[in-house]
């Protein structure tokens, strides 16, 4: 048996010892984390009835079209139960923080593992998404498991939104494979990946306005700085969000990789770092983040961090220019 398979068929064993199981997801969700939280309590549910399972979570009016968190779940709960996070690197981004109080954990997640909590791991970075994971850790016990149709249209919707609609580097065969084996269950997947391409008119607005006020340097690194004096006239509810904006420099050919400053409550900066080549996850490790080679997200906590970090990722895409020109 080869490791894979021996850590899917631990989780499965880990799941049927407990009565309780109590899935959490990160902070700020996505679609790949809800579309993989979600599924998991619905193939949970499906597959053992007798279990209490829940998923927990803030809510999100935006993603109601997913499907929506268990609200409510009592804090005795969480005694004797197994407690599952996925889709979450690092202990301090774990939406409602009574994950820690569960009898046992298990991780799940598709980023670099540099904070390895729980009891037991699973962690491959280089899967396209947690979704991906999970239907492969759902084949391999498809004998002792079921996926309802609902479940299948979220781990597709996992993918979808976490591979950009396919088009970044960690889609791979098996990506492609897996989404095709989720078709094939009953639901829309045109109504997902349309779901998911549609923006509220007050994102639209803010779209417009990155495309007008991204600065691009002649390196091919560009940065924008969203304040709240910025967002503020957009009148974005609390259904959007400025992710959605995330992605938009890269479709301009001169951008070679972006950081977008989104000013948080307390006037820092959240830093959305994004690259078509070079690594920058070094880059927010230096500024108390971290991430995938080619999306991290990082810190800064004033004007002059903001200005270091433009800075290096100048320094970083001429570099990866001169290297491959």
């Amino acid at each position: 048996m080869n490791t894979k398979m021996a850590i899917e068929n631990a989780i499965l064993a880990e799941i049927k010892k407990y009565q309780t199981v109590i899935i959490h997801r990160h902070q700020r969700p996505d679609p790949d984390c809800i579309g993989a939280q979600l599924a998991l309590r619905d193939i949970l549910r499906t597959s053992f009835p007798d279990k209490t399972v829940y998923a927990v979570g803030k809510h999100y009016p935006g993603f109601d079209w997913m499907g929506k968190a268990d609200q409510d779940v009592p804090d005795d709960a969480y005694q004797n139960a197994l407690v599952i996070v996925v889709d979450t690197a690092n202990q301090p981004r774990v939406d409602d923080e009574r994950w820690s109080t569960g009898k046992a954990v298990v991780k799940i997640d598709h980023h670099p593992n540099e904070d390895a909590f729980g009891d037991l791991q699973w962690v491959l970075d280089q899967a396209s998404s947690t979704s991906e994971m999970l239907y492969d850790w759902f084949a391999a016990n498809a004998d002792a498991l079921t996926m309802p149709d609902d479940a299948a249209r979220l781990l597709y919707a996992g993918i979808v939104g976490d591979t950009g609609r396919f088009m970044y580097p960690a889609t791979s065969a098996n990506t492609m494979a897996v989404a095709g084996k989720l078709m094939t269950y009953n639901f829309s997947a045109t109504d997902v990946n349309q779901a998911e391409d549609e923006v509220s008119p007050a994102v639209a607005k803010l779209s417009a306005y990155v495309y007008q006020n991204l600065a691009i340097l002649p390196s091919g690194a560009a940065y924008l700085k969203l304040s709240d004096e910025v967002i503020e006239p957009f009148g974005l509810g609390e259904g959007d969000s400025t992710s959605a904006v995330v992605p938009l420099p890269g479709k301009i050919t001169s951008v070679v990789a972006w950081a977008i400053f989104v000013e948080s409550k307390d006037h820092t900066y959240r830093i959305r770092l994004r690259s078509k080549g070079p690594s920058i996850n070094e880059l927010a490790k230096n500024h108390g983040g971290g991430g995938h080679a080619l999306a991290s997200g990082a810190g800064a906590k004033d004007q002059a961090e903001i200005d270091q970090v433009i800075h290096e990722l100048d320094e970083l895409v001429a570099k990866y220019k001169g290297e491959n020109e």
